[in-house]
This record gives C-alpha cells, sequence and structure tokens, in this order.
C-alpha cells in the first residue's frame, strides 16, 4: 500500500483580487521507505507540494492520502494530531530553538504532541542523539555548533516522534558539499533502519545526485518521474 497518494491535486491562491494557481492537477505515489524529492525551478510547486503532503494546508480540489487519511478533510485539531503521530521536518535554516541544548531541542517535540513517560523520552533522544553522531554534543545550545551538527540535531528531532515521513524543504542548502553528503548519508542510513520515507523539496544538486526517485515539476504540473542517482 502506497505511504503518500496525490490524485488530481490543485491548489490556489488568492493575491488581491487575483487568482494564482500553484498546482494544476498532480498525481503520483509514494511507496513506504522511500527517498524522494521533487525538483524543479522556483514557482513550480515544490514547497506547495511538502505543505499539502504535511497537512499544512489543503488542496483547492483533487485529494492527498497520507499513511491511510485524507488529509486535506482535517481540521486544525486533527492536522496537529495526525502531524503529530505521523510526520517529522526538516528545515532549510534548522529552526532549531536557540535557548535549548541539543538534547533538549530534539526531545521538544514530544513534550509538546505527545503525552511520554520521561524514562521513555531519554531512551529515544539519547538512542537519536548517538545514531546522528552527537551524543558528545548534547549539552550544547545551537549558537555552539556547525551547520553540520545543527542539521544532524534537526534530523534527530524529526525522527523523535517515530514518523512515517518526513519532509525537508532545502535541508542540504545551507551546508558545503563534504558536510551535505555527510548529512545525506545520515538520512538514508536512519531510512535504511527505521524505514522512514523522506520526501524532499530542492533545488540543490548535491541531494538531487542523491535521491532515489525524482519528481520534476513545471508550472505547477509533474513533468516526469524517474529514478534518482542514490
Amino acid at each position: 500500500m502506497s505511504l503518500v497518494v496525490a490524485e488530481d491535486i490543485t491548489k490556489d491562491y488568492r493575491v488581491g483580487e487575483m487568482i494564482v494557481p500553484a498546482l494544476r492537477g498532480i498525481s503520483f505515489e509514494i511507496e513506504p521507505a522511500s527517498f524522494v524529492s521533487f525538483v524543479g525551478p522556483s514557482g513550480s510547486g515544490k514547497t506547495t507540494l511538502l505543505n499539502l503532503i504535511g497537512c499544512l494546508d489543503a488542496p483547492t480540489s483533487g485529494r492527498m492520502t497520507v499513511a491511510g487519511a485524507d488529509v486535506g478533510a482535517l481540521d486544525r485539531k486533527e492536522g496537529a494530531a495526525f502531524r503529530g503521530a505521523n510526520i517529522g521536518f526538516i528545515f532549510q535554516d534548522f529552526n532549531l530553538l536557540p535557548v535549548l541544548t541539543a538534547y533538549e531541542n530534539i526531545e521538544y517535540p514530544l513534550l509538546m504532541v505527545q503525552n511520554i513517560p520521561v524514562e521513555e523520552r531519554r531512551r529515544r533522544v539519547t538512542a537519536l542523539l548517538e545514531a546522528v553522531g552527537m551524543a558528545d554534543q548534547a549539552g550544547k545550545r545551537p549558537d555552539q555548533l556547525s551547520g553540520g551538527q545543527k542539521q544532524r540535531v534537526a534530523i534527530a528531532r524529526a525522527l523523535v516522534t517515530s514518523p512515517k515521513v518526513v519532509l525537508a524543504d532545502e535541508p542540504t542548502a545551507n551546508l558545503d558539499s563534504k558536510t551535505a553528503h555527510t548529512v545525506v548519508e545520515l538520512m538514508k542510513k536512519m531510512r535504511d533502519e527505521l524505514q522512514t520515507t523522506f520526501i524532499f523539496s530542492t533545488h540543490d544538486q548535491k541531494l538531487v545526485d542523491e535521491v532515489e526517485i525524482l519528481f520534476r515539476l513545471e508550472d505547477g504540473l509533474l513533468a516526469s518521474r524517474g529514478n534518482g542517482e542514490g
């Protein structure tokens, strides 16, 4: 059974008196444990699609199903609960909370969205710190970490709720080539171990070269689907 199914998805935005189409009827399926990216020029609809999969927005028409749920039909409260249980996010600028340590940043989603006992929180956070190679940096705040270290923490934070899907918008854009490669290999390792699906939106050739499936968007349409080089 496919993990993500998009059926004839459209998305329009109102700008003043104008209706601007961002997506013009897109259909695709993504299987569990995939390593996938949407690619295309700015304005092609990549980030819009990630927002729809992450139930941060709803399609104008069509149906988006994630882990068996019609996410476009969820209300605000239902959407928040669904994200907390099923979806992790990784951001281009890391979005770590500056006043929290690496450990606390990873633990934060467990405190916000799931009623998890302290011992279980400690077990999950410690295991992920070790998995991403940051156990020795657990007590440092983001301003004491390099870009690559911050992204490792962000990956661990995205995975701590055991999501079925991790959505990542330009996760390597602010990293040098060597660090980007290391971070991508880490995400692949976590995908293999946890069977989590990673879905990216990117222009970054460093990431495009590593993914296994590419969906190419142009002007809000799915121009092609192909295998990547990863």
